[in-house]
């Protein structure tokens, strides 16, 4: 159980880390990761240091992971280590390693103290550590890019779909409404946050 508080707290040490990083208002940043508590951590502290979220599929292999961090001009990539079944970290760093322009890697470890596995690169640990709790979130136009959602590819390539903060807001307080959701109610999640649905309807709403 994490409270939002705590979420938040989280939130504003990644927004931190990412500013001592740095990565400006208007940069994209990657992200692979599972349903883990590290996704709303990351994804919200990217919005507060004023970047843009670019959420990548955890079944991307290393030639489509290179695709996507050129494609979205990435300037940094945080992913999940992943498990033997799903090696997402090796696969991920393998990606980034071939996407000259994306010049952070960063690992998401299940063992936050954990050193990362690759080398000359952070972890996520070490990208929050000595941050400071409280962020003055850097603010944003409601037409201004917030998430950049890659398409199925059906007729080709992934394509970028940008959405605004407007976007992304409208939804959210609608899919609320339709729940008719409160303070007091409970969802449980199995879409994949790196989805739009799930993202929208679920973890921003």
């Amino acid at each position: 159980t994490l409270t939002y508080a705590q979420i938040n707290a989280a939130a504003n040490q990644v927004a931190g880390g990412l500013q001592k990083m740095g990565i400006q208002p208007g940069d994209k940043v990657a992200l692979s990761c599972l349903n883990v508590p590290y996704f709303p951590m990351v994804y919200f502290g990217i919005l507060k240091a004023g970047g843009a979220v670019v959420p990548l599929s955890v079944l991307l292999k290393r030639s489509e992971v290179a695709y996507h961090l050129q494609d979205s001009e990435a300037k940094a990539y945080f992913c999940f280590e992943g498990t033997p079944e799903l090696p997402m970290g090796k696969e991920g760093y393998a990606g980034f390693k071939e996407a000259a322009d994306c010049t952070h890697f960063v690992t998401i470890t299940a063992d936050p103290k954990a050193s990362s596995p690759f080398d000359n690169t952070k972890t996520l640990g070490q990208v929050m550590s000595d941050q400071s709790p409280t962020f003055a979130t850097h603010p944003t136009d409601a037409e201004d890019t917030c998430v950049i959602v890659y398409t199925s590819g059906t007729t080709g390539r992934p394509k970028g779909a940008e959405l605004t903060h407007s976007n992304l807001l409208q939804n959210a307080i609608l899919s609320a409404d339709l729940f008719q959701a409160s303070s007091e109610d409970r969802m449980l999640v199995v879409l994949p946050l790196f989805h739009i649905f799930g993202m929208t309807v679920l973890m921003n709403a």
